[in-house]
């Protein structure tokens, strides 16, 4: 069968090997520019300083600068320099950002005011968890009302629609002048990030339920309260829990910024402070744990998600 068949799935196997290219590819890409020194390594990698007096082994320079150095001691009969092409500090290899990833769990950080990888991640978590848990418990029910009667739809979506253009970091100095240094304020950030989105993407999907089954409802004596509770709730259920994947992969877009208010804490400041000391191999590390715990949550979301809406195909 074509890969490229209009409106038409792949088998399983196919759908396997995409889906391992979908990561492969770029891994390879990463792996040709860290290992073939011909593909980019815009750098040099001292080892041996010969003459010039400020290079040193490992040293890092630019390719320019290490050829006229090396040119000019040529010219004057000194001792050449030695090096090998190498990428700038912050390009990592991908054995080292692996290595990184193990030892950040493991090894002691160095300095008394940096923390575990595991320590930032789980504060992390917890300004994640919290956000989100707050924001659905306002926002799902807000949703579902807006998109069941025009009434809150006209009372709450023309102000929302508004609130959702303001950036959620433009709030994080109030917040913090509200709710303290600590996780509070970034609470909020995710908050402020999610609820307004959630609202209307949650009201969207209760406008898309089948108008059939409300008439069946009203035709059978179904009052107000039973369409919302028995009818609309229901028949909703499968998509919402879609929307609410997608909106929890909108709050680990906010964390960054959260984070960056307040006392310094999660992995924000785990990545600020690797970045600091140049120790890239670990900002690479904590950006990956970044994606794979929300990629983990989502595709435990997914399983959940089959197992409670059986009749659908979970996406």
């Amino acid at each position: 069968m074509s890969l490229f068949t209009v409106n038409k799935p792949l088998d399983s196997r196919s759908r396997t090997l995409v889906t391992l290219c979908s990561f492969a590819l770029p891994l390879l890409i990463w792996c040709l520019v860290s290992y073939v020194p011909y593909i980019w390594h815009p750098m040099m990698q001292i080892t041996e300083p010969g003459s010039v007096s400020y290079f040193r082994n490992d040293m890092l320079v630019e390719k320019d600068v290490f050829f006229k150095e090396r040119y000019l001691a040529g010219l004057e009969e000194r001792a050449l320099p030695a090096g090998n092409p190498a990428n700038p500090v912050y390009l990592p290899a991908p054995h080292e950002v692996v290595t990184a990833f193990f030892t950040a769990f493991t090894t002691e950080p160095k300095r008394q005011s940096e923390s575990w990888l595991h320590e930032s991640l789980w504060s992390s978590i917890q300004v994640i968890f919290w956000g989100f848990v707050l924001s659905s418990l306002v926002g799902i029910p807000l949703g579902i009302l807006a998109g069941t009667y025009q009434f809150f739809s006209r009372l709450f979506e023309p102000f929302i629609e508004f609130f959702r253009y303001l950036p959620a970091p433009a709030f994080g100095a109030l917040a913090v002048a509200v709710l303290g240094i600590y996780q509070a304020p970034k609470i909020a950030i995710i908050f402020i990030g999610t609820f307004f989105q959630q609202v209307l993407v949650v009201a969207n999907t209760t406008r898309k339920l089948d108008p059939a089954l409300l008439e069946a409802g009203q035709t059978l004596g179904a009052g107000n309260k039973s369409l919302l509770f028995r009818i609309v709730v229901p028949g909703i259920l499968p998509d919402l829990y879609r929307d609410t994947r997608i909106l929890l992969g909108w709050a680990w877009t906010y964390l960054i910024v959260a984070e960056l208010i307040g006392t310094s804490s999660g992995i924000t400041w785990f990545i600020t402070q690797q970045a600091r000391y140049k120790n890239f191999d670990n900002v690479f590390a904590a950006i990956m744990m970044i994606g794979i715990m929300g990629l983990a949550i989502d595709l435990l979301l997914a399983f959940i998600g089959r197992r409670l809406f059986p009749w659908q195909q979970s996406k």
